[in-house]
């Protein structure tokens, strides 16, 4: 709020543009630069936001956000180029085309064609349509936005120019937020990475699409990574550079070694099988508030759905996790039940409940209804709740969380919509 009142007051100060069109357009550009260093506060992952809020929220915040870029880099443009058009009496198109021959204004407007395909393969349709490691390579245009948009700014930037006051506010808050950026995306990363030296240990097949990494390295003990976290993985020399996967660790750390489990549907994590002993890994994290310190009841409701079942097999291992557990783990059938002999030795250890559902969703069975999550633990509402698997699934839980009155402070999703 405060960096929306100093963006009035520098508009305020800088005065109005030649005529109405011009004038809204200069006001559209300020928000629209705005809510850029807003989107890389949130790509910026800092462990201290990431703690404080988890990648759900943030995640939303992101998606709100990439709309609000998306609205304003055609708004934004649009009222620049009919404020020119009127002040000339030219035609909106021949302004376009003159004005594009100005090297400031064209890599405006390639920056904001970037940013119109980005959000644009953000859609949920074409989403489903992209494989995660094509949508990560989108995403990477992302800085090359930035970059544009700086230059842009540099060369047309006018109520930020009104006096010394103004352009320390704006650059300095430019600064702030492309050093959050590389603190989070490219600093913190490397000196982990070349403090923890990390190697895979040992690869094991889990069923016939599924197979845990254990990962090994230096000084593990010392890496912040709690149960219900995860990173963001790569293995330099196997795979490409630009290829990233969120993988949740499978089990609770213990100072020595680290595991992920993951399911081969996308060109990383298909290729993880064939991973050899000793090669290089490079990873980004640990991210998530999926953890136990975010707990604020003493019983607490474990739901998983296929390989998301990961964070809540680490979890249900983690000590902290105190108090009486419930796990419902939902599968299509018991043979899809990866992990479940870990899961089963857990419960038994801890005296947990375990319930496998099995089965396809049918009118006659549907397992997260509200009535049915009443049936399977009759406390939910005095509970706290981790909800981990498939879009559809996530959503039907929290919906009937909501529907039997779950305080929202003791639901806890995890999504990775933002991991990337």
């Amino acid at each position: 709020m405060l960096n929306l009142a100093a963006v009035q007051v520098m508009f305020a100060a800088a005065g109005p543009a030649k005529n109405l069109p011009g004038t809204i357009g200069r006001l559209l550009g300020l928000y629209l630069a705005l809510a850029m260093a807003l989107q890389l506060l949130l790509v910026a992952r800092l462990p201290i936001v990431d703690r404080a809020y988890g990648m759900d929220r943030l995640t939303l915040w992101h998606r709100w956000t990439g709309m609000a870029i998306f609205w304003l880099a055609l708004a934004h443009p649009a009222f620049v180029l009919l404020g020119f058009a009127r002040l000339d009496g030219t035609s909106f198109l021949a302004t376009t085309v003159s004005l594009a021959k100005q090297p400031p204004v064209l890599l405006g407007m390639i920056g904001a064609g970037l940013i119109l395909v980005i959000v644009v393969l953000s859609v949920r349709v074409a989403r489903r349509r992209l494989s995660y490691e094509t949508w990560h390579a989108i995403h990477l245009l992302l800085y090359v936005v930035v970059a544009l948009g700086v230059l842009h700014q540099v060369y047309e930037g006018t109520a930020f120019r009104v006096n010394l006051l103004t352009q320390v506010y704006w650059w300095g808050l430019w600064a702030f937020a492309l050093g959050a950026l590389l603190t989070g995306r490219l600093i913190v990363p490397l000196l982990r990475n070349a403090r923890h030296q990390l190697r895979v240990g040992a690869v094991v097949s889990e069923s016939d699409d599924t197979v845990s990494v254990h990962i090994i390295g230096r000084d593990l003990d010392r890496l912040p990574a709690r149960a219900g976290q995860f990173f963001l993985w790569r293995f330099p020399g196997h795979q490409k550079w630009w290829r990233a996967n969120p993988f949740s660790l499978s089990a609770a750390p213990n100072g020595r070694t680290l595991r992920l489990t993951a399911k081969g549907v996308g060109a990383t994590s298909a290729g993880l099988r064939d991973l050899p002993i000793g090669a290089k890994v490079y990873a980004e994290g640990p991210y998530g508030a999926f953890t136990a310190a975010h707990r604020t009841r003493g019983a607490t409701v474990l739901i998983g759905g296929g390989i998301g079942v990961t964070p809540i097999r680490a979890l249900l291992e983690d000590p902290e996790l105190t108090g009486h557990v419930v796990v419902l783990y939902r599968v299509r059938s018991a043979q899809d039940a990866v992990l479940l002999g870990e899961l089963r030795n857990l419960a038994d250890v801890r005296r947990a409940r375990l319930h496998v559902l099995a089965g396809r969703s049918a009118a006659g069975y549907q397992p997260f209804e509200p009535e049915q999550l009443l049936a399977l633990v009759p406390d939910i509402t005095a509970r706290d709740v981790y909800v981990c698997g498939p879009d559809a699934l996530t959503t039907a839980v929290l919906d009937s969380l909501r529907r039997l009155r779950v305080p929202g402070r003791q639901v806890h999703a995890e999504r990775f919509r933002l991991a990337g």
